[in-house]
Protein backbone atom coordinates (compact mmCIF):
# COMPACT_ATOMS: atom_id res chain seq x y z
CA UNK A 1 0.00 0.00 0.00
CA UNK A 2 2.74 2.44 1.03
CA UNK A 3 6.13 2.60 -0.79
CA UNK A 4 9.32 4.23 1.28
CA UNK A 5 9.50 6.32 -2.44
CA UNK A 6 6.20 7.45 -2.32
CA UNK A 7 6.24 8.74 1.30
CA UNK A 8 9.67 10.81 0.61
CA UNK A 9 8.90 12.10 -2.81
CA UNK A 10 7.96 15.85 -2.28
CA UNK A 11 5.27 15.62 -4.74
CA UNK A 12 3.97 12.40 -3.72
CA UNK A 13 0.03 11.69 -1.90
CA UNK A 14 -2.44 14.90 -2.21
CA UNK A 15 -3.81 13.12 0.96
CA UNK A 16 -2.52 13.32 4.88
CA UNK A 17 1.20 11.74 3.51
CA UNK A 18 1.98 15.29 2.02
CA UNK A 19 0.94 17.44 5.10
CA UNK A 20 2.77 14.82 7.56
CA UNK A 21 6.71 16.37 8.90
CA UNK A 22 9.50 14.39 8.32
CA UNK A 23 11.47 12.59 11.45
CA UNK A 24 13.57 14.76 13.12
CA UNK A 25 16.38 12.05 11.95
CA UNK A 26 16.33 12.73 8.46
CA UNK A 27 15.41 16.56 8.59
CA UNK A 28 17.75 17.73 11.88
CA UNK A 29 19.62 16.42 14.58
CA UNK A 30 17.11 15.56 17.69
CA UNK A 31 18.67 18.54 19.53
CA UNK A 32 17.49 21.60 16.77
CA UNK A 33 13.61 19.49 17.00
CA UNK A 34 11.56 22.29 18.62
CA UNK A 35 7.88 21.52 18.30
CA UNK A 36 6.68 18.03 17.91
CA UNK A 37 3.16 17.08 15.71
CA UNK A 38 0.86 17.15 19.02
CA UNK A 39 2.28 20.90 19.18
CA UNK A 40 3.66 20.57 22.61
CA UNK A 41 7.03 22.59 22.63
CA UNK A 42 9.93 20.03 22.82
CA UNK A 43 12.43 21.75 25.45
CA UNK A 44 15.87 22.30 23.85
CA UNK A 45 19.17 23.80 26.44
CA UNK A 46 17.25 25.23 29.15
CA UNK A 47 15.66 22.06 30.09
CA UNK A 48 13.49 22.54 33.65
CA UNK A 49 15.88 19.75 35.19
CA UNK A 50 18.84 21.95 34.72
CA UNK A 51 21.24 22.11 37.80
CA UNK A 52 21.84 25.65 39.41
CA UNK A 53 25.05 26.85 40.14
CA UNK A 54 26.95 26.32 43.66
CA UNK A 55 26.10 28.59 46.58
CA UNK A 56 29.13 30.56 47.54
CA UNK A 57 29.47 31.78 51.23
CA UNK A 58 32.50 34.74 50.65
CA UNK A 59 35.39 34.77 52.58
CA UNK A 60 34.23 37.52 54.89
CA UNK A 61 31.24 35.93 55.74
CA UNK A 62 30.82 33.97 59.00
CA UNK A 63 28.23 31.60 59.97
CA UNK A 64 26.58 30.63 63.10
CA UNK A 65 24.81 27.69 62.11
CA UNK A 66 24.11 24.73 60.47
CA UNK A 67 23.69 24.58 56.72
CA UNK A 68 21.34 22.15 54.73
CA UNK A 69 21.20 22.18 51.23
CA UNK A 70 19.84 19.64 47.66
CA UNK A 71 22.55 21.34 45.87
CA UNK A 72 26.27 22.24 45.77
CA UNK A 73 27.73 24.85 48.23
CA UNK A 74 31.39 26.73 47.88
CA UNK A 75 32.62 27.76 51.78
CA UNK A 76 35.01 30.67 51.44
CA UNK A 77 34.55 32.12 54.49
CA UNK A 78 33.69 30.72 58.09
CA UNK A 79 31.25 28.30 59.45
CA UNK A 80 30.60 26.82 62.64
CA UNK A 81 27.84 24.23 62.69
CA UNK A 82 26.96 21.40 60.75
CA UNK A 83 26.88 21.46 56.64
CA UNK A 84 24.22 19.15 54.43
CA UNK A 85 25.05 19.41 50.60
CA UNK A 86 25.27 17.24 47.44
CA UNK A 87 28.78 18.85 46.61
CA UNK A 88 30.94 20.68 49.01
CA UNK A 89 34.00 22.60 48.60
CA UNK A 90 35.93 24.00 51.43
CA UNK A 91 37.76 27.02 49.98
CA UNK A 92 41.71 27.15 50.69
CA UNK A 93 41.26 29.96 52.91
CA UNK A 94 38.19 28.68 54.87
CA UNK A 95 37.36 27.49 58.02
CA UNK A 96 34.51 24.64 59.28
CA UNK A 97 34.06 23.43 62.68
CA UNK A 98 31.57 21.02 62.38
CA UNK A 99 30.50 17.86 60.76
CA UNK A 100 30.34 18.10 56.89
CA UNK A 101 28.16 15.44 55.11
CA UNK A 102 27.96 15.61 50.89
CA UNK A 103 27.89 13.18 48.34
CA UNK A 104 30.96 14.40 46.72
CA UNK A 105 33.48 16.35 49.84
CA UNK A 106 36.67 18.56 48.50
CA UNK A 107 38.51 20.40 51.37
CA UNK A 108 41.11 22.76 50.36
CA UNK A 109 41.09 24.60 53.93
CA UNK A 110 40.39 23.89 57.51
CA UNK A 111 37.46 21.30 58.75
CA UNK A 112 37.47 20.33 62.46
CA UNK A 113 35.21 17.84 63.05
CA UNK A 114 33.59 14.56 61.35
CA UNK A 115 33.42 14.30 57.34
CA UNK A 116 31.73 12.06 55.64
CA UNK A 117 30.45 11.38 52.44
CA UNK A 118 30.89 8.65 49.40
CA UNK A 119 33.49 10.76 47.58
CA UNK A 120 36.01 12.92 49.67
CA UNK A 121 38.99 14.49 48.59
CA UNK A 122 41.98 16.22 50.78
CA UNK A 123 43.54 18.51 48.01
CA UNK A 124 47.40 19.63 49.13
CA UNK A 125 46.44 22.30 50.76
CA UNK A 126 43.51 20.55 53.38
CA UNK A 127 43.97 20.73 56.99
CA UNK A 128 41.59 18.30 58.61
CA UNK A 129 40.97 17.17 62.30
CA UNK A 130 38.54 15.01 62.47
CA UNK A 131 37.24 11.38 61.34
CA UNK A 132 36.38 10.48 57.92
CA UNK A 133 33.68 7.99 56.58
CA UNK A 134 33.76 7.63 53.21
CA UNK A 135 32.82 5.18 50.36
CA UNK A 136 36.03 6.16 48.24
CA UNK A 137 38.68 8.77 49.54
CA UNK A 138 41.85 10.49 47.99
CA UNK A 139 44.75 12.59 50.05
CA UNK A 140 46.60 14.81 47.92
CA UNK A 141 50.49 14.69 48.97
CA UNK A 142 50.63 17.40 51.43
CA UNK A 143 47.04 17.00 52.91
CA UNK A 144 47.35 17.18 56.92
CA UNK A 145 44.83 14.81 58.87
CA UNK A 146 44.47 14.11 62.34
CA UNK A 147 41.75 11.50 63.05
CA UNK A 148 40.54 7.99 62.22
CA UNK A 149 39.52 6.72 58.47
CA UNK A 150 36.51 4.48 58.16
CA UNK A 151 35.45 3.38 54.86
CA UNK A 152 31.36 2.14 54.27
CA UNK A 153 29.33 1.59 51.38
CA UNK A 154 26.60 3.89 52.22
CA UNK A 155 28.37 6.63 54.65
CA UNK A 156 25.62 8.75 54.29
CA UNK A 157 22.55 6.43 55.42
CA UNK A 158 24.40 6.02 58.98
CA UNK A 159 23.61 8.85 60.52
CA UNK A 160 24.74 9.09 64.00
CA UNK A 161 23.72 5.81 64.73
CA UNK A 162 27.13 4.33 63.55
CA UNK A 163 29.75 6.12 64.82
CA UNK A 164 28.31 7.85 68.02
CA UNK A 165 31.82 7.11 69.86
CA UNK A 166 34.94 8.34 67.85
CA UNK A 167 35.84 12.11 68.27
CA UNK A 168 33.03 14.20 68.98
CA UNK A 169 33.29 17.87 67.28
CA UNK A 170 34.10 19.54 71.10
CA UNK A 171 36.44 16.90 71.81
CA UNK A 172 38.38 17.42 68.35
CA UNK A 173 38.34 21.12 69.14
CA UNK A 174 39.97 20.59 72.18
CA UNK A 175 42.58 18.64 70.99
CA UNK A 176 43.31 21.06 67.97
CA UNK A 177 43.92 23.72 70.35
CA UNK A 178 45.46 21.65 73.18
Amino acid sequence: MFSKSRINEPGSGAGADANKPSSPESSAPAKQATTPPTGTPVPTSSTPKAKPPASTLSSDLTIVGNIKTTGDIQIEGTVEGDIRAHLLTVGEGATVRGECIADDVVVNGRVVGRVRGLKVRLTSTARVEGDIIHKTIAIESGAHFEGSVQRQDDPLASGNTSAPKPLPTPTSEAKAQG
